[in-house]
């Protein structure tokens, strides 16, 4: 029996062991949804804490559902580990480990590099090992695959099977979770592809398409996301001069939302943020210019969107001006740390960077949200105050609605007669708007 004929027997007999290296907001679910589908998971991760929830049956990641995971790890078919020895034991291993920007804004890849080098020593004949991490195009076969090669003496097609599948993980999305999101696979082979696509349609109940590369699947999660970023920075641009020209731009976009076709709202902000929309177009230019191509319309949004958590500052001293107050020495207060509302997770959020921003300014700053009671920015942690209340409020001379959660009570913010920032449109059912000002 060849490679294949033995990893689609595994598949379809359910004793394929699986492995997920990088246990966080896209590997954990991914982990417990193999498990769920009778496969026998490891998860790996290199912090340790992460490591011993999860063994304890402990969940950190608001898309997994508590007991799922519990008795998971309960039954056995669930465990983690620090120990990358262990990849001798599986069969498949999905790579999920970040892939953020360095400080000159160009792609840091050390985290696959040093997942894929891990995996490498402890490659065997018979496994597919697949990344799942957003990337830049040509990772997979350029990068991934010769160090794969190298450092276990093993051939791509031959002795293992290798392959790209972006993940698509939206958090806090009520309707699509990893199970039931369409996925893209691309793999090195016509095999590879057959084999990955069977082991995801066997965990997954979205729909599992495939594409001949690894190269179009690792661009196709780029498109995906450089889409919205050009969209959004389209419509931060005509924010700042709507406003210029007395223009609602909230009211502007739910007029032509009414079209049924040729047309998908996307709203303005202080920023962008979470783990792939602000990062993946730099990913895209950075590769580009190896060709000798400059990304112009990306770059433009990119710059747009950069500097929104600066323009939202700006249009904050214009409002305290009216009340003959200065930044520099002004108390403000954020609604949200969040980078998006109703989650818990702050990467990249830029309700920080505003927060930054303002600091520079002289501001003295304070944020709620009650998602997020901690976090850490730039080396420094900062708390949530603990409770909005109207005597609290009151202490502020700004407040500025960085993140739009539906749980905060605006009618409380309105009532404090602080002037109000509203940079998400959070506070458009208050009735009493003499004091809010939209971006």
């Amino acid at each position: 029996m060849n490679i294949k004929e033995e990893l689609i027997r595994k598949i379809d007999s359910r004793t394929l062991k699986m492995g997920v290296c990088g246990l966080g907001y896209v590997g954990l679910p991914l982990a417990v949804d193999k498990a769920k589908h009778g496969f026998p998971t490891i998860g790996f991760d290199v912090q340790k804490t992460k490591v011993d929830m999860v063994n304890a049956g402990v969940n950190y990641i608001g898309d997994v559902v508590d007991a799922d995971l519990s008795q998971l790890v309960s039954t056995g078919m669930l465990w983690a580990t620090s120990d990358f020895g262990f990849v001798r034991e599986v069969d498949f291993i999905a790579i999920c480990v970040p892939t953020p920007l360095d400080k000159h804004q160009q792609p840091d890849i050390r985290y696959v590099r040093d997942s894929v080098q891990a995996i490498a020593g402890n490659l065997r004949r018979g496994m597919i090992v697949v990344l799942e991490s957003t990337t830049y195009p040509g990772t997979t076969e350029e990068l991934v695959k010769p160090l794969l090669e190298k450092g276990s003496g093993l051939k791509c097609g031959e002795d293992f099977y290798l392959g790209f599948s972006p993940e698509r993980v939206d958090p806090g999305n009520l309707i699509y979770k990893t199970s039931n999101t369409p996925k893209v696979v691309g793999a090195v082979g016509e095999d590879a592809t057959e084999v990955i696509a069977r082991v995801y349609r066997a965990i997954l109940d979205g729909e599992v398409h495939t594409v001949s590369s690894p190269a179009v699947a690792e661009m196709e999660k780029i498109l995906e996301n450089t889409y919205r970023n050009v969209n959004i920075g389209l419509v931060n641009e005509l924010a700042m001069l709507c406003h210029k020209m007395g223009i609602d731009i909230w009211e502007v976009i739910d007029a032509a939302k009414t079209k049924p076709y040729g047309f998908q709202a996307f709203y303005p902000g202080p920023g962008l943020g979470g783990h792939c929309i602000p990062l993946d177009p730099y990913y895209l230019s950075w590769k580009a210019r190896e060709y000798g191509f400059h990304t112009s319309m990306i770059e433009s949004s990119m710059m747009i969107n950069d500097r929104m958590p600066e323009y939202t500052v700006e249009r904050a001293g214009k409002i305290l001006n009216r009340s003959q107050k200065a930044l520099n020495g002004s108390r403000v207060l954020l609604l949200g740390a969040a980078y998006k509302q109703d989650i818990d997770d702050y990467r990249e959020s830029p309700a920080l960077r505003v927060m930054e921003e303002f600091q520079r300014s002289g501001a003295k700053t304070a944020y709620f949200d009650p998602y997020v009671p901690r976090c850490r920015y730039k080396g420094q942690w900062y708390e949530s105050l603990p409770a909005l209340t109207l005597p609290a409020l009151r202490t502020y001379d700004l407040v500025v609605v960085t993140t739009g959660h539906t749980c905060v009570d605006y009618e409380t913010v309105a009532a404090s007669g602080v002037p109000v920032f509203d940079c998400k449109n959070a506070m458009k059912a208050v009735a009493h708007r003499e004091n809010i000002e939209v971006l």
